[in-house]
């Protein structure tokens, strides 16, 4: 049977509340009988051409309402969205479109000179506005929904596929826990190619008939006057989004009085980050997610975040988790992936035992609250003792001429490795001052051996920082 197709979601709502508002994307709304009308269209169109179950659509596009109506237009059809990284280079792009082989490749304009220096046929992105009968399809639980390509941190991108049932659980996870209605105004500003740009608050809004604030991207300055301006009451994003929304001039006196939930995730949130949220009147909701778990996995609820800051929290309603050899976090639930696109070797490597490994380590309290420490590959060793870079990154944080800091493991003749921290610092500070600072909060072996000054961190599209870059920076400066 299939009781956890998402197709049901916008048909539902449409029918439900015709007239209300799903998506406002830079002042021009988008009802829900729009959404659900138009992405009937591209559903008969894509069928008329041939495409069935199973099927692959790729898209190459910014944040938009007609990708919306793709993933729905998908998701009425039994096809798989494989939404691709704009910020990607041609021959990057073009693996992926081999690996995925899709049935179409749709891209918007903007990108056109993009999608033709892969070499692979596309077509314009522009879902026809007709009327059409809805047809019954035969979507299943476990068709694939999302075809998400990971960021390939070690080797070649993988593509995730992320089943219907696995968005729906996910999704009712995170209602259980956070509580969208269909009166909450969502501010979306994570791209659509990632898997948060759809299971993190857009998909939950568009189920319960909720409206949906659209951004192409981020942009600090304008978030703020959003959140007044269209009464935001909830929004998601990764620590730095946080970051540098609270380095805005204007913040101090930004309207915030909407904002019920502020939801972090990608990373662990700095707790002088938390604390500067707090004075505004505004509890983080810390959590924790990967792709593979579609995304959600951890969730400290806003009444914890001051009593248990630096946690992620506790596993959302049914999903699992352990820890495993080295402390490494595993995962077991109806949100954990159905494996790598063609890749079986990989997805054996990812799911052993009806656990997902993560490659991400933990600790636990006695509450049963986790902490991330970091990544497995981030971790390094100085003199024998593990060194997790987040805790180094935390402390530094603290200190109040540091705006953001990223802490990674060097090669070391004497110890094996060695910390180096890249500072962006907000006012003058010396090399000495903050590894002062260290030492008086951390273990001899977790101070940093040096101190480098950066003007800002290499980000990815998800604002993560790329820590890959700042190491191999490292490496290449040091003489041998």
């Amino acid at each position: 049977m299939s009781l956890h197709t998402l197709d049901h979601w916008l048909r539902g709502s449409a029918r439900r509340t015709p007239g209300r508002v799903a998506i406002d994307y830079l002042g021009r709304e988008v009802t829900y009988a729009e959404l659900d009308r138009r992405s009937d269209a591209l559903a008969a169109g894509l069928r008329e051409r041939g495409v069935r179950r199973g099927d692959r659509i790729a898209t190459l596009t910014g944040n938009s309402p007609e990708h919306v109506m793709v993933f729905f237009a998908c998701a009425k059809t039994g096809c798989m969205l494989v939404p691709l990284n704009w910020r990607l280079t041609a021959p990057e792009l073009r693996y992926q479109l081999e690996d995925a082989d899709p049935a179409a490749f749709l891209v918007e304009d903007e990108y056109a000179a993009l999608a033709s220096a892969t070499g692979v046929e596309f077509e314009p992105l522009a879902p026809p506005d007709e009327e059409v009968e809805p047809a019954a399809g035969d979507v299943r639980d476990d068709d694939g929904l999302l075809l998400i390509y990971t960021s390939g941190t070690t080797g070649r991108p993988k593509g995730a596929v992320l089943t219907h049932a696995n968005c729906f659980w996910t999704n009712l996870s995170f209602d259980l826990a956070t509580g969208l209605t269909g009166e909450d105004v969502a501010l979306q500003v994570l791209p659509q190619f990632h898997c948060g740009g759809w299971n993190v608050q857009p998909l939950l809004a568009w189920w319960k008939g909720g409206k949906v604030v659209l951004e192409r991207s981020f942009d600090p300055a304008r978030v703020l006057s959003l959140l007044a301006k269209q009464h935001v009451t909830t929004i998601m994003g990764v620590p730095a989004i946080y970051l540098f929304l609270s380095q805005e001039p204007g913040f101090a006196d930004a309207d915030l009085s909407s904002l019920r939930l502020a939801v972090v995730g990608g990373a662990p949130m700095p707790e002088e980050l938390i604390r500067v949220w707090k004075a505004r009147g505004i509890e983080i909701v810390q959590g924790y997610g990967l792709t593979e778990a579609a995304p959600n996995v951890l969730c400290l609820p806003p009444e914890d975040a001051m009593r248990k800051m630096g946690s992620a929290g506790k596993p959302y309603p049914f999903v699992d988790v352990q820890l495993g050899e080295g402390g490494e976090l595993q995962v077991r639930g109806p949100n954990v992936f159905a494996g790598y696109w063609r890749n079986p070797e990989a997805t054996a490597v990812a799911l052993r035992d009806g656990w997902l490994h993560t490659g991400d380590v933990a600790e636990v309290d006695d509450e049963g609250c986790y902490r991330i420490l970091g990544r497995l590959k981030d971790m390094y060793i100085s003199g024998g003792e593990n060194v997790y870079p987040a805790e180094v990154e935390g402390v530094l944080h603290e200190h109040p001429a540091v705006a953001d800091v990223a802490v990674v493991g060097v090669p070391d003749e004497r110890w094996g490795e060695s910390g180096v921290a890249f500072v962006v610092a907000r006012e003058a500070v010396s090399e000495d001052a903050l590894l002062e600072h260290c030492r008086r909060q951390l273990a001899k072996y977790k101070v940093p051996k040096r101190v480098r000054f950066v003007d800002a961190l290499p980000m990815s599209a998800m604002n993560k920082v790329l820590k890959d870059e700042l190491r191999a920076l490292e490496i290449q400066e040091v003489p041998a």
